[in-house]
């Protein structure tokens, strides 16, 4: 199913329930639509209060969010979980150049919050004239459509023009209306980000983990994220140097509003998305500028192990990083490449447990 694309449109008042006739004919009142087994069961029957709305950006959707989202289907088990968020980057609009690099695209995000638990996602067009709403109008024109019973939110939200309204706002808003949780994320042990409490410990965030992925920790970001690091995307031709080499590879565009680990080689994983049942591949996996052909544009190149038989462009796939090798390197010549590219395959299994 595609993923929902950022709309200008107010979200969609209708339930988070079944979009089929039997859901239609039932909206705005109590009505009998009660299949067994069904996550909509409850609130058909006793409910007017219809969902528990989440609301965030969710960037990677990492530990904390997914510890709101657990959260929120705990409180009320019965009802429906709507995942709300924001495309584009709410700083790239009000404060455009300084919004961070992203850790995940829009379908990804979309495709893990409904993995964590939310039954419906809705994504909100963060434009100029949505960020100047007053917190007042976010609650009536995009909040109380969805029938909130509960909102869930981090402890640091804050929403509104020049963010005027936190979580005593909400609060005070759905006196009569709803009922608001605030809670606090995750926290994860710290690596090697600089990022330290007195205790060691720290709020997972997607800070951290951007932080982590440009000093190449990707241990640290993996146990943040709560899942390996990685890029889904289309093969696309590139110089084909590595099939001169004798290491073919698989090159994805990467798009300058991604978060991506520090240039090197990785030890990871490539899938085929186009083959679902297929078993994630072993790879050595480049990103850089190729400094030893002068490159300049980030790449991202992977070497499928033992494979040169794929055929792959215009192919989507996944490559996920498990651990880095080594920074990158401008070598003096193709021979010192090409035995160091041999040093690093030899690396990956090692580290992945792959035989040759």
């Amino acid at each position: 199913m595609p993923a929902p694309r950022p709309s200008s449109r107010r979200a969609d008042p209708s339930p988070a329930g079944p979009q089929g006739p039997a859901a239609r004919s039932c909206r705005g009142r109590r009505c009998g639509y009660d299949r067994p087994g069904s996550p909509y069961r409850r609130w058909t029957r006793r409910r007017v209060s219809e969902s528990v709305v989440v609301i965030g950006n969710f960037d990677g959707v990492h530990l904390g969010h997914r510890a709101v989202l657990a959260h929120a289907r705990s409180l009320e088990p019965g009802l429906p979980v709507i995942a709300m968020t924001f495309w584009p980057h709410p700083l790239s609009v009000v404060r455009p150049g300084h919004e961070p690099k992203l850790l995940c695209d829009l379908d990804e995000r979309v495709e893990m919050l409904r993995a964590a638990g939310a039954d419906r996602v809705e994504v909100v067009a963060f434009t100029k004239e949505f960020s100047e709403r007053t917190p007042e109008d976010f609650v009536s024109s995009l909040l109380l459509p969805l029938s909130p019973a509960r909102v869930v939110v981090g402890e640091n939200f804050r929403f509104g023009h020049f963010a005027a309204g936190n979580v005593d706002t909400l609060r005070r808003l759905g006196v009569g209306r709803f009922e608001v949780t605030a809670i606090d994320m995750v926290r994860s042990p710290l690596h090697s980000t600089p990022l330290a409490t007195g205790d060691g410990m720290e709020r997972t965030s997607s800070t951290r983990i951007r932080a982590a992925l440009a000093d190449g920790d990707l241990v640290g970001a993996e146990e943040m994220l709560g899942r390996r690091f990685s890029f889904t995307g289309t093969v696309v031709r590139g110089d084909q140097r590595g099939r001169q080499l004798g290491f073919p590879t698989a090159n994805l565009q990467v798009s300058d509003l991604r978060a991506a680990p520090a240039d090197g080689v990785y030890a990871g994983w490539f899938t085929r998305k186009d083959r679902p049942d297929e078993q994630p591949m072993p790879a050595a996996i480049s990103v850089g500028r190729n400094p030893t052909f002068d490159g300049h544009e980030l790449r991202v190149e992977s070497y499928v192990l033992d494979r040169t038989d794929l055929e792959l462009y215009g192919v989507r796939v996944r490559v996920e990083f498990v651990s880095r090798i080594r920074g990158q390197v401008k070598f003096d010549g193709i021979e010192s490449l090409i035995v160091q590219m041999n040093d690093d395959v030899t690396r990956v299994r090692e580290v992945l447990g792959v035989r040759s």
